[in-house]
């Protein structure tokens, strides 16, 4: 019988949904690290929500542990990478709290349009201050969501309820999902213009993180007011510090902060800044739905082999997952590598397979690759959950199988249609199970994909080999490997570069710099 921790503090129904479907279950809250590590090594199955760490330490002593079940999105507390190494099955439940933290989004900018706060602190020290506290309507203002996937899109349903105009700013909005939603898609930059009230939707990535900062807040309105429900980091508090300083700003109400928790932070002081301890997922029937949801799931695993919404492996079953492993590297690293270059919203996906890929099940090799090609904007994206969120976007995903076999016994490609521009990129198997990089927008290159890769697009002209090298030499970074491939002489040229180590921003500036470079991308697996 598979035996499951609960170490966190989660709805009752989990234990009884456990329970029911007979697996023993133990529920243990506030375990330290050292206990949990004494501890874990009994256990196939472990549902946590955010107070507990899977570190190495903890994966390391969990000699029986199959799945980690997070009851929640965020899954920072998981080494994922480690548990993966170590064959454990890392799921969350993704949906289980959207409702909830876009209700909480909508009540803090109500409460800051308002002054809730301040008007009932004030009126409780028995002030009756009824002309001090002067708000503004919603209606007719402008709602600026930046991120309108799964939760933006509910704040936007609801902001439209309240006669609200809606702009959104998400690469990966198509225009057809725009108009389903009811709001007007834009650019960045004119979303800062245009918005009465701006709130944040997104995850935190390399790509997002400080999107609110100083330039931003310069080219917003005078009087403009920012909510953040979905992660510190993505507003840089000193610039939203000197933004409600001068005005720029008429007030701004938080759940989540930099460094959390929060006990002590300058926007503390401000009384037009509205604050809440990440309370976004804090109500009662989001509590049960992950709970319910997270139980279920690791049952169905445990028992079943069923896998759903994990965030490290594919559906994929027993009989095929030994032929199908290096295909799933290769997939992954495909969408991966089409994802980081694209910029603009996806419109269209066609994975084909080719020769020997063909005879394969290819379903869960689809759902890695589109997977690796949404995860650069969406962090709760992963290949059960991928098609799905794919079709909520209107991106349309085709397969196609060909039964001949060209250049290669085996071929996978993917083309990325976007609004601006189509683009390909092809790997192969080699007899070794090596996967490897054969075309990217129709020009030959083969490369092994490596943890940092630079990317260069330029024009085939004599000097730039040499200013690339002189470049990277003179920031200390050791080239491993240097790819290239040209379409014609003189005509467009790849670089694909293979670096020890990460890329600083300052050193792509350069190479951008660079005469006839056209694109440059800092590419990581």
């Amino acid at each position: 019988m598979p035996k499951v921790l609960i170490s966190d503090d989660l709805s009752p129904l989990a234990k009884q949904i456990f329970e029911a479907r007979g697996i023993e279950v133990d529920q243990i809250v506030g375990l330290t690290k050292d206990e949990l590590i004494a501890k874990i090594g009994e256990y196939d199955g472990l549902a946590i929500r955010s107070a507990t760490k899977v570190t190495k330490d903890v994966i390391a002593a969990a000699t029986n542990l199959k799945v980690v079940g997070r009851a929640g999105i965020g899954v920072d507390n998981v080494d994922i990478p480690t548990a993966t190494g170590a064959g454990i099955v890392v799921m969350n439940t993704p949906f289980g709290n959207s409702i909830t933290t876009a209700e909480h989004a909508i009540a803090m900018m109500f409460a800051i349009a308002r002054e809730i706060p301040m008007a009932d602190a004030s009126t409780r020290l028995g002030k009756w201050e009824k002309n001090r506290f002067m708000g503004v309507e919603l209606t007719s203002k402008t709602l600026g969501i930046i991120g309108c996937g799964n939760i933006g899109s509910i704040v936007a349903e609801r902001a439209l309820g309240l006669r609200m105009k809606v702009v959104a700013f998400d690469p990966y909005l198509s225009p057809e999902r725009a108009v389903d939603l009811g709001v007007e898609k834009v650019e960045l930059d004119e979303l800062f213009r245009r918005a009465d009230f701006i709130t944040l939707h997104t995850p935190l990535t390399d790509g997002t993180r400080g999107v609110v900062n100083a330039a931003a807040f310069a080219k917003m309105k005078d009087g403009v007011f920012i909510i953040n429900c979905a992660r510190g980091g993505l507003v840089v508090e000193k610039d939203l510090k000197a933004a409600l300083e001068s005005g720029k700003v008429a007030g701004a109400a938080l759940d989540v902060f930099e460094v959390e928790p929060a006990k002590q932070n300058d926007l503390f002081a401000f009384e037009n800044v509205i604050l809440t301890p990440h309370l976004g997922a804090s109500t009662n029937e989001a509590q049960v739905n992950v709970a319910v949801q997270v139980a279920e799931q690791m049952a169905d695993y445990l028992l079943d082999g069923a896998v759903t919404n994990a965030l490290n492996m594919a559906s994929v079953s027993a009989e095929d997952a030994p032929r199908l492993r290096p295909y799933m590297k290769l997939a992954a690293q495909l969408g991966g590598f089409a994802g980081q270059l694209t910029e603009t919203g996806i419109k269209k996906v066609v994975i084909e397979y080719e020769g020997d890929a063909a005879q394969l099940n290819v379903r869960p090799l689809t759902a890695a690759v589109l997977e690796a090609l949404l995860r650069p904007l969406m962090d709760s994206v992963n290949m059960v959950n991928a098609p799905t969120v794919a079709k909520e976007r209107n991106i349309e995903v085709s397969e196609v199988k060909h039964d001949r076999e060209g250049d290669y016994h085996t071929l996978m490609r993917v083309t990325v249609t976007t609004e601006k521009q189509t683009r390909d990129i092809a790997g192969t198997l080699f007899a070794n199970g090596d996967a490897r990089i054969v075309q990217i927008k129709g020009i030959s290159i083969e490369a092994q994909v490596t943890d940092n890769m630079i990317f260069v697009v330029n024009e085939d002209l004599p000097g730039f080999i040499g200013n690339l090298g002189t470049i990277l030499g003179s920031a200390g970074l050791n080239i491993a490997t240097f790819n290239l491939g040209r379409e014609a002489a003189g005509k467009e040229a790849i670089a694909l570069v293979a670096i020890d180590g990460a890329v600083p921003q300052d050193v792509l500036g350069q190479i951008r710099s660079l005469p006839h470079v056209r694109q440059v991308k800092h590419l990581k697996f």
